[in-house]
């Protein structure tokens, strides 16, 4: 691919000067710049390269909406696991729709088979730049940490785990609205495993201790490593410190990290309790879930009078569907009018020479074949929106249900927690009377082996009266014991209740997705090959209007028109 200097009009590689402006073409230093993947997204500028894939500024040239487009290295796309944990990429963020984890809109594969997916386009920097430059107060951190854990929330809800959750992860926009990135080691419930056994994926510094040994880690790792994050953000530290990727996962598992309020003594209680446990070594001792978490740091918030922003309402996901751009807008048409009055101006007595006539008659057809694979294509394109609009409603309404129904379970789920904590001691100290029963009922066989029912002894009454008070107490323990397993019992029935309607909240979102995608795959075979087409054609077109300005470019007279076509492309 090469771009004109001047207009930056773009042409194949094969082409050498500009037919607008007559500048000599330079290449692009990216191949991929200037390309357009699967009919609609033309690539403009890489915007980050990494070691698995390169993101690129791009837009939608059907509907004229910017977009960020990224692209697995062609070195990787030979790879089928890397392949398919690109793909789930897409796949978990389109599942979880939320404000605060960055919309996908599309995925799909670049003409030589890399798989790419379309993003929406963020303004802002990763969270990792703004903790490099210093330490972030309370007041900033809180409204970040909440809108992170309402993202972690919907995520767990529908059975998706980040496993890569550290700042780099974490942008924050210009208009300080926070977006989770990157879930392409994230892993769903329903997904088949690509991890293998010793495999162990994501950033030690911010790894649960349970990730080092278990594949299997679920949402309490990504609890664990919210609580990472908000310790350094506020201390602008690490709470461990290691030379290698081995000794940290050893200090995640085996060193207690350093209380908060040790580096920010200023740092309030709630909030020194709060982190502590999200680090803590077994994933049982960690919050319940992000929701409490949520709750949590809204408490803090409170009480310190940090206002917080508010939870979407209305229609989010906002509609990103733009009016299709008229069919009439076409520079091409522009182009051959003003081809046809150099013709006119510089032979105005005499006929054209044949071979100008015949390469602008090809432009001609070439135009309308052009404009019919563009009006095709479009019409296709608008099937599409309408299927993606009908996807964000449905996803937007399993939302709300969905977190209707967590918010209320995730406190019963606390509150059945703490209950069946307190079951054990219970039934152990139960345990403990039946030696205590049966010393007595020795102490009173005694007693009564003594006295033989002969003589009164007020030590046989005292061994009964005993016996008789360790029963008592024996009975009220079995009853509260009883009374704290009934109650536990009826708080983990309520949340099997909504865990059952919470799946099938799952059900029903897989479901609109496999609807979507099938309605989807027509869509999109349609514009890809409209596209590709109409790309051909235009391929063709620059040929033949350079070789129909070339030797016109010399007539002085026509250096007037020159200059009004340089203007067209402006």
């Amino acid at each position: 691919m090469k771009t004109c200097p001047q207009c930056n009009q773009r042409y194949p590689a094969d082409s050498s000067f500009c037919f607008i402006d007559g500048a000599a073409l330079t290449v692009e230093k990216d191949p991929r710049v200037g390309t357009t993947i699967a009919g609609r997204y033309v690539v403009e500028e890489a915007l980050g390269i990494g070691g698995m894939a390169t993101v690129y500024r791009a837009h939608h040239k059907l509907i004229d909406r910017p977009c960020a487009v990224k692209i697995l290295s062609l070195q990787l796309a030979q790879d089928a696991t890397a392949r398919e944990r690109f793909r789930r990429e897409a796949r978990h963020a389109q599942r979880i729709a939320h404000p605060n984890i960055i919309e996908v809109f599309d995925q799909g594969e670049t003409d030589d088979g890399a798989p790419f997916l379309v993003m929406e386009l963020l303004v802002g920097e990763p969270l990792a730049n703004v903790v490099a430059r210093t330490r972030i107060p309370l007041s900033k951190a809180l409204p970040i940490w909440v809108q992170m854990a309402r993202a972690l929330a919907r995520a767990h809800d529908f059975e998706v785990i980040h496993r890569d959750l550290k700042p780099e992860n974490v942008f924050v926009l210009a208009d300080e609205r926070v977006k989770l990135l990157d879930f392409g080691i994230a892993r769903c419930a329903q997904d088949a495993r690509l991890t293998n056994l010793g495999d162990i994926f994501g950033t030690p510094q911010y790894m649960a201790p349970e990730r080092a040994t278990s594949i299997d880690s679920g949402p309490a790792a990504d609890l664990y490593a919210f609580g990472v994050i908000m310790f350094e953000m506020l201390t602008q530290d690490l709470p461990f410190d290691a030379p290698d990727p081995a000794t940290w996962l050893t200090k995640h598992a085996t060193t207690p990290p350093p209380r908060l309020r040790t580096l920010m003594p200023e740092a309030p209680e709630a909030l020194d309790r709060l982190v502590d446990a999200l680090m803590a070594k077994s994933p049982a001792a960690r919050p319940a879930d992000a929701h409490r978490v949520l709750a949590e740091i809204k408490e803090i918030a409170d009480a310190l009078g940090v206002p917080l922003p508010p939870e979407p309402e209305g229609s989010w996901p906002p509609e990103v569907i733009s009016a299709p751009p008229s069919m009439g807008h076409d520079p091409w048409r522009n182009r051959i009018a003003l081809f046809e009055r150099m013709l006119a101006r510089c032979a105005p007595a005499a006929d054209p020479p044949p071979e100008t006539l015949r390469i602008l008659e090809a432009l001609r057809v070439s135009a309308r074949e052009r404009h019919e694979f563009r009006r095709r294509g479009l019409d296709a394109q608008g099937q599409l929106e309408e299927v993606e609009r009908e996807g964000r409603v449905g996803r937007l309404q399993i939302g709300r249900a969905m977190d209707a129904l967590t918010v209320d379970a995730s406190l019963t789920r606390e509150e059945a927690r703490a209950l069946r904590a307190k079951v054990a001691p219970a039934t152990n100290e139960v345990q403990t009377y039946l030696p205590r029963v049966m010393a007595a009922h020795k102490d009173v066989l005694h007693w009564e082996g003594r006295t033989g029912f002969i003589e009164p002894y007020l030590e046989l009454s005292a061994s009964y009266r005993h016996l008789a008070g360790i029963i008592d107490d024996w009975f009220a323990a079995r009853q509260r014991e009883q009374e704290m397993q009934s109650e536990a019992i009826n708080r983990e029935r309520e949340v099997a209740e909504v865990d059952a309607q919470i799946k099938a909240l799952r059900n029903r979102l897989e479901e609109l997705d496999r609807e979507m995608n099938e309605r989807r795959r027509t869509s999109h075979a349609t514009i890809a090959e409209m596209g590709r087409r109409s790309d051909q054609i235009e391929v063709e077109m620059l040929h033949l209007a350079s070789r129909f300005c070339a030797p016109l470019r010399v007539r002085p007279e026509l250096a007037p028109l020159f200059v009004e076509l340089e203007q067209l492309s402006d």
